[in-house]
């Protein structure tokens, strides 16, 4: 080795060696602040957002593209100090960036389809949605999908896109719903009479809201029957079990006091000619 170093020219350690372990000194002291720094931005934007009521996963998210955005920088900034050709390195990037982008373009149209939701918030955890086709409880809200969940313990995973670029349609979104039904009598039963004991059924029953008021009209005259609109409000989380009910209850009451439910039928009158003379 001391002969190595005997062997280079006297200005060597001058010319090259000190001003090379200088730019490399001062690339690893860019690469560690900037890495800190970048840290501390990243930790400080976070609380910000959190603070700022941020739905969680979105911030985390956000949070994890800064930091990556400002470590190649850190990067790209501590190999121009070596003396790397940044310009060569930006042009590799770029390209590779294109390439990859195109090669996973449906996955970057759930990628911002997901933000999108999340941003907007169309929904929440909890709610009951029909969407793509389909309808259930939102488990979850992931990058790329939503996880529903049937009636029937299923699990639906959506993708994003699907949902954000078709009709959200939110059933839990308010406190209250309509229950709309529709009730068929006979045209020989008195209409005064089939309104007077459907109202006493929803009157009977405590979860039927009083405000707004139920409604009970004559929605047409149909085929065979005299069709009745009944328009009860309910609180959304009782409403399947208050329409299930009201149905039951409403038939019972109908039976009981002479009130037919007609279904489709037709009359046939048959007259009989007499023979030709």
């Amino acid at each position: 080795m001391e002969t190595l170093l005997q062997s280079l020219p006297t200005d060597f350690s001058t010319v090259y060696l000190i001003p090379w372990a200088i730019r490399l000194a001062s690339a690893l002291a860019i690469f560690v602040i900037g890495r800190w720094l970048a840290k501390w931005l990243v930790n400080t934007f976070n609380k910000l957002m959190k603070r700022g009521g941020m739905d969680s996963m979105l911030a985390q998210f956000i949070t994890n593209i800064l930091y990556t955005a400002l470590l190649v920088v850190v990067v790209i900034a501590a190999l121009d100090r070596v003396g790397v050709q940044t310009t060569s390195l930006l042009a590799i990037v770029g390209a590779a960036g294109l390439a990859i982008g195109l090669a996973l373009k449906d996955s970057l149209a759930n990628f911002s389809s997901g933000v999108m939701l999340i941003i907007f918030r169309p929904f929440k955890v909890g709610d009951f949605i029909e969407a793509a086709g389909t309808s259930g409880v939102v488990i979850a809200v992931n990058i790329f999908s939503t996880l529903l969940r049937t009636g029937d313990n299923r699990d639906i995973i959506v993708p994003n896109s699907q949902i954000y670029s078709g009709i959200i349609i939110n059933v839990t979104a308010q406190d209250k719903r309509r229950i709309d039904m529709v009730f068929g009598i006979g045209y020989d039963d008195d209409i005064r009479t089939a309104k007077r004991l459907i109202t006493e059924v929803m009157q009977q029953d405590a979860r039927i809201l009083t405000e707004p008021a139920p409604a009970i009209s004559v929605a047409e005259l149909a085929d065979s029957s005299v069709n009745l609109n009944v328009r009860p409000w309910t609180k959304t989380t009782d409403y399947w079990a208050v329409r299930s009910d009201l149905l039951e209850n409403i038939k019972a009451s109908f039976d009981a006091n002479g009130i037919s439910i007609p279904y489709p039928q037709r009359d046939v009158h048959l007259h009989q000619v007499g023979d030709a003379a």
